[in-house]
């Protein structure tokens, strides 16, 4: 069980607030009706009370005991593990078939990542899913994007064209794919159109990876490029295992490699 579980929970969650939230004015209501204001106050503090003994409803404190991926700590829940999984399998299956090269990129990813006995687990609990619910690519990016940092949620992104590109081509359905799943993860249009510029060449591909034009000056591209170090330089993920900053470290070598394509053209 994974993301859909949460999601039920916040309702639940939300519901019992507004209950506590009812109980505090009808204690100061009782409050008034027997001492008027001075009662609706202290009756107003007594409800208070009972909603502070109550459900808190936040982002790290909440009566849903599954672990939160934040991606604040060096361990990866495996509810992050999953849904990474079921985007995948997205991907795979965005063209009608099941290529054997993308599935085994991704499970020696998580090989790399998880360890073989790991890996194997999460695949067969994961199938095991699959067979039981279809996969909401919006209600697993919506949980990824309110509870990851938003350089972790680009390099999903990243990942995920990685599989694409395992068979030698990104079609343009599975480029559509990744695009639907990064308005669920938020991700910004110019920084979709710049990891998805890794994965394809042609002559703007440099230009679209540091987000600038073909008419920029050298000064916007030096500016761009200074930019783009900041958001993609891998000490960024190093909260997160090493299978996962390989892959940050291989976005960087692009931005670079781009980078260094426009100073050779330009000639700076």
């Amino acid at each position: 069980m994974f993301c859909y579980l949460g999601f039920s929970s916040l309702l639940y969650l939300q519901r019992l607030t507004i209950i506590f939230f009812m109980i505090r004015w009808f204690a100061a209501l009782i409050g008034y009706v027997f001492f008027k204001f001075p009662g609706a106050i202290v009756g107003y503090l007594i409800g208070s009370l009972l909603d502070n003994t109550g459900v808190k409803v936040g982002k790290n404190n909440t009566t849903d005991k599954r672990p939160v991926y934040t991606q604040q700590k060096n361990v990866s829940p495996a509810d992050f593990e999953i849904n990474l999984l079921a985007l995948s399998s997205l991907v795979i299956k965005a063209d009608g078939t099941v290529n054997q090269k993308e599935l085994d990129y991704v499970r020696t990813y998580f090989r790399n990542a998880y360890g073989k006995q790991r890996a194997d687990k999460l695949f067969s609990a994961f199938n095991e899913i699959k067979k039981k619910r279809q996969i909401s690519g919006m209600l697993i990016g919506q949980a990824m994007r309110n509870n990851m940092r938003y350089e972790s949620r680009l390099q999903v992104i990243h990942f995920l064209f990685g599989i694409a590109k395992a068979d030698g081509i990104v079609t343009q359905i599975e480029a559509s794919v990744i695009n639907q799943i990064s308005t669920y993860l938020g991700i910004h249009f110019k920084d979709f159109e710049s990891i998805k510029a890794m994965f394809f060449s042609n002559p703007d591909s440099a230009y679209k990876i540091l987000e600038i034009e073909r008419t920029a000056t050298v000064a916007e591209i030096k500016k761009a490029y200074r930019s783009m170090v900041k958001k993609y330089h891998p000490d960024k993920l190093q909260h997160l295992n090493e299978a996962y900053r390989k892959g940050a470290e291989e976005k960087f070598r692009r931005v670079q490699e781009a980078y260094e394509q426009l100073q050779a053209e330009k000639g700076f």
